[in-house]
């Protein structure tokens, strides 16, 4: 059996990481956390703050110095844990568009990703973690037991990310979505500081066609290996 009490799961938006993760952490007992959270809270902390994106600076130093929490859920309304900005329940609001069209941007900034990570290793060093993100196998944790990249084409996550907020009751269409995703790929896939890609020994697993029963089933091999 693969002795991974840190695995690290990676991929682009809407490739189903964050709902197989869940699953995961539940069936093995492990802390699941979504970093890609803790980078939309600092762009709601900026937006709320009425910084500039593009100021880099400022934008670095607000992620110093504000407070980020990840816990488990306390509210039954389908959340996957609770995200707390300087103690404040942000869940939710971390989910809006204007947070998703910025995201890429503040999360591209080295400061930023520097202040995040060394809160990611601080939980993640306690052991008996799933971390889910976009360079949690390339960067944050590069010797985790067991490293996915799960993938899948951007029209099918379009179409599950439109579903997603639709079900919310979100007024948006598939192209909107499709178009937004594809510019936070290029942004995640060419930005400078820790691109989105897979680790070298990472397990690249594609979720097109895949239930998510399917796509958890095939980490549990893995892990059982």
């Amino acid at each position: 059996m693969v002795n991974a009490d840190i695995i690290a799961i990676d991929g682009p938006a809407a490739s189903g990481k964050s709902t197989v993760a869940e699953l995961l952490a539940r069936r093995l007992g492990y802390l699941y956390l979504d970093t890609g959270v803790m980078y939309r809270a600092v762009t709601l902390a900026m937006l709320q703050k009425q910084i500039p994106v593009n100021d880099e600076a400022a934008v670095t130093n607000l992620a110093r110095e504000i407070k980020i929490d990840v816990r488990p859920p306390s509210v039954e309304d389908q959340r996957m844990c609770d995200v707390l900005l300087d103690g404040v329940d942000v869940t939710w609001e971390i989910r809006k568009r204007e947070v998703e069209q910025n995201v890429s941007q503040v999360s591209a900034y080295r400061g930023v990703r520097d202040a995040m990570t060394q809160q990611q290793r601080e939980i993640g060093r306690r052991g008996k973690v799933i971390m889910v993100g976009r360079d949690i196998g390339t960067v944050v944790f590069p010797e985790a037991g067991l490293k996915i990249f799960l993938d899948a084409s951007v029209e099918e996550r379009a179409k599950r990310r439109a579903k997603e907020l639709q079900e919310r009751g979100k007024t948006i269409g598939y192209q909107e979505v499709l178009e937004d995703m594809k510019a936070r790929d290029r942004i995640d896939s060419t930005r400078e500081i820790a691109p989105l890609k897979p680790a070298k020994d990472a397990v690249v697993i594609s979720s097109d066609g895949l239930t998510v029963d399917q796509v958890l089933q095939k980490i549990l091999n893995l892990l059982n290996k």
